[in-house]
């Protein structure tokens, strides 16, 4: 994914790349960056970041494992920063923000709903970020249409085939080699079910979202959870 980036940020005519970092590599000043692309793993990102908000540098990010408790520490350190961005952004292609969103608008028609998410098997963490905020994003709907729990009368499960819950929604994590990054949703209703699905084959499908995210983060200061806000989709 950073090679990626840095090949497409330097092929924009309207931006400039000015430092490529990699594994054990001194950040320093980052090259007198004025935005930050970081794509590293979870135990990594926060330290990251922090180094680009002391120096006040915007940062686009699409490392996943940005739990609540890290988002927290990240908003305080941002509000001694004025006028710094960072946007973390838990999918950076197009189609699957969009799937984000339909998945939202659908929650609240449904008693049954499940998160299927497909990665190659090089991939750290599990259940995915972008499993995780659609699950968070669905259960934040079927609350506000007043709806119970999703019906299952598992009661014995001892190997966790069920798979785990995030805000009470069923999430499965497959991964297997020739795999990049795909994700099914699963309504069901008497009679019927509706599949949403979205797949990147190539990381090159994230890279819209990527330089999206570079052009428009200085013009959202503070922080950001979402590319959907850079793209006027929040709360369609």
């Amino acid at each position: 994914m950073g090679s990626e980036a840095c090949t497409a940020v330097d092929a924009a005519e309207d931006l400039e790349l000015v430092a490529r970092v990699g594994h054990g590599n001194d950040l320093g000043d980052l090259g007198g960056a004025q935005v930050a692309v970081e794509l590293t793993v979870p135990d990594a990102s926060p330290g990251h970041v922090r180094h680009c908000v002391e120096r006040g540098i915007h940062a686009v990010v699409g490392t996943t494992g940005w739990d609540d408790s890290r988002l927290g520490a990240l908003e305080r350190q941002l509000g001694q920063a004025p006028g710094v961005g960072v946007l973390i952004a838990p999918n950076f292609a197009i189609g699957a923000i969009l799937m984000m969103q339909f998945a939202q608008q659908a929650a609240r028609f449904y008693e049954s709903v499940e998160v299927i998410e497909l990665h190659h098997p090089n991939k750290l963490d599990a259940p995915s970020g972008t499993a995780a905020r659609t699950a968070r994003l669905i259960a934040g709907a079927r609350a506000r249409a007043g709806l119970g729990e999703v019906p299952d009368a598992t009661t014995h499960d001892p190997d966790g085939a069920r798979g785990a819950r995030v805000d009470g929604i069923p999430v499965h994590a497959v991964r297997l080699r020739g795999l990049v990054a795909h994700q099914e949703v699963l309504f069901g209703g008497v009679g019927e079910m509706l599949t949403l699905r979205h797949d990147s084959f190539d990381r090159a499908s994230f890279m819209p979202g990527v330089l999206a995210g570079v052009r428009g983060v200085a013009d959202h200061p503070g922080l950001t959870v979402g590319l959907e806000h850079y793209l006027g989709l929040a709360g369609q």
